[in-house]
């Protein structure tokens, strides 16, 4: 048995915002649910208080079942951990004490190779032993095969930052559902994932027998995996819970049905409120003239006041408005021409180009160079002029090749970054980052960069440090930035992946309307709809062109 039962948690943030409201549901045993909502509405923060990282003002959470944890950073590790630290991360707590254990004690040993050092060695192995690490190595043994194609012990000391991040993600995952634990939290479990790996994770969640509560904003991920969904609606105090017992194919006519429900009841509730008060002064001027009328004055007061203390019934959810405008502008025909380009040790030689206008899908499974080949156009591509260097101040690391790539004219690359890595932002507000400007956009007085944030749902959030903001909301600012910049090539490496569901559909009336030329890398299916045409980076190393969307690539063939 494994459950998960959430009772009135109140959360406020540091600044005395209430975040969470009353926030109630279950998550009953054996079933796949969904938790989605606007960003900034407190999924994460929920999910880390279900995990017991952080304790809320008001409300408990019960549970049984141990329960297994995939955190919002797996698929952007950039530090110097291992493939095997990745692996302990998501191990039971005992397992990974003795890891960390071993570890330290192989350190010790290192530095001072004495008696002691050598006897916690000892001792760090047979506990090893103990919980259970050399039959979870039999386990990661398979992991490693499933998710990277090499055996754990080839694979274990491999950096964890030359995974892709889909491969950070489904290297976790296949050892989360391989694992003991009966109760799973996956924080945006799909992130970073190919479509055949967003098809491998629903056939895992249809097939596992485990519990899993899961944050996700893929909509062909929940039209075909969760059985319910619970959706953190957005209040004048704090976020609260409505759940939907159905799939993702019901919620939206559900969702809508009990929208105009709520719109009715409070037609009517303020209709009875204004005759209640309409009554009650009839009788005070009636009352006045005659005392036969005073009980009736006060009987319809007491009406009045019993009525407001029954309150008006549940308001209707916050929409959030995001109203994103990218602007663009002409350049030339050819925007973008690729002669005979090879990336090193990515793709084989290819041609292609790409003309003014063009909504272009770029297509393939993780790790075939697909972001590579955004990443050397955002650079304004081989010998760039300075018309074509990027627009913004954003980091990106050089991308060997053969073969030449070049803008054209009057092109301006704007490039999204996956990761939303943005060292040029940290410790800075949004208001702060609008009102300085730099050498890509101008500055913004605080009315206009007020208005700006509030076009992109970020009113709230301008005082905060750009670090401080969840993914969807650096998604969006990331956004606005290429707005305000004057950039003519979109370059958006998974847009979708941390948008909210409206958010999505707001970025892809903004492409529709886009004067420019815009290359997505995207796993978004749902998303993909959207483009003209589509290239295609095969497990052969050579890439295509197509008029429609190809998910089936599998991994590239490469020596790993």
């Amino acid at each position: 048995m494994a459950h998960i039962d959430v009772s009135g948690i109140d959360y406020f943030l540091s600044d005395g915002t209430q975040l969470l409201n009353g926030v109630t549901f279950k998550v009953p045993d054996g079933t796949k649910t969904a938790l989605i909502g606007p960003n900034g509405t407190g999924k994460t923060t929920l999910f880390r208080i279900i995990a017991g990282d952080l304790v809320p003002d008001e409300g408990v959470v019960g549970r049984s079942g141990n329960m297994g944890i995939m955190r919002q950073f797996v698929g952007q590790v950039r530090d110097d951990s291992t493939v095997r630290d990745l692996l302990v991360s998501a191990a039971p707590p005992a397992l990974a004490a003795a890891a960390r254990e071993v570890d330290e004690a192989e350190l010790a040993m290192m530095e001072d190779d004495d008696e002691p050092a050598q006897m916690r060695y000892a001792q760090a192995i047979v506990d090893w032993g103990d919980a259970g690490g050399y039959d979870v190595e039999t386990v990661w043994d398979e992991v490693c095969m499933a998710a990277l194609g090499l055996p754990f012990d080839r694979a274990q000391h491999r950096p964890a930052s030359s995974l892709s991040g889909g491969e950070q993600k489904r290297l976790v995952l296949e050892a989360l559902f391989a694992g003991p634990d009966e109760l799973l939290l996956l924080d945006e479990p799909d992130n970073y994932l190919d479509v055949p790996g967003k098809r491998w994770l629903e056939d895992k969640l249809n097939e596992s027998r485990k519990t899993v509560f899961f944050i996700s904003h893929d909509r062909e991920l929940l039209n075909n995996a969760a059985g319910r969904i619970v959706t953190l609606e957005p209040g004048i105090n704090g976020a609260g819970a409505w759940i939907h017992g159905g799939g993702f194919e019901s919620y939206v006519e559900a969702r809508a049905d009990r929208n105009a429900r709520f719109e009715e009841l409070r037609k009517r509730w303020d209709e009875e409120h204004a005759k209640l008060k309409e009554l009650v002064n009839m009788y005070k001027n009636k009352a006045a003239f005659r005392s036969d009328m005073a009980n009736r004055y006060h009987a319809a007061q007491t009406r009045l006041a019993k009525f407001l203390e029954a309150g008006p019934p549940e308001a209707l959810p916050v929409e959030q408005n995001v109203q994103m405008r990218l602007k663009g502008g002409r350049t030339g025909k050819r925007a973008v021409v690729a002669e005979r380009l090879e990336l090193t040790g990515l793709m084989k030689p290819f041609s292609t180009e790409v003309w003014f206008g063009d909504r272009v899908g770029v297509l393939g499974s993780n790790g075939s160079g697909k972001s590579h080949f955004l990443r050397l156009l955002a650079t304004g591509g081989t010998d760039p002029e300075r018309e074509h260097l990027p627009v913004s101040d954003v980091e990106i690391a050089e991308v060997p090749h053969e073969g030449t790539v070049k803008l054209g004219a009057r092109i301006r690359p704007g490039f999204f970054a996956q990761t939303h890595v943005r060292p040029d932002l940290l410790g800075k507000t949004l208001l702060e980052i609008l009102h300085r400007g730099d050498e890509h956009r101008s500055g913004l007085g605080r009315e206009a960069a007020a208005g700006a944030l509030d076009g992109y749902g970020l009113a709230g959030q301008s005082e905060q440090k750009y670090e401080s903001l969840s993914g969807g909301q650096q998604a969006r600012f990331q956004i606005l930035l290429l707005q305000l910049s004057g950039a003519t090539l979109l370059l958006l490496d998974e847009p979708t992946d941390n948008l909210d569901l409206h958010s999505a559909e707001a970025l892809e009336r903004a492409i529709d309307h886009f004067e420019g030329t815009v290359l997505a890398v995207t796993h978004d299916r749902w998303f993909a709809r959207t483009f003209d045409r589509f290239l295609v980076f095969g497990a052969d190393g050579k890439v295509y062109e197509s008029a429609e969307p190809v998910w089936d690539e599998k991994r590239v063939e490469r020596a790993r």
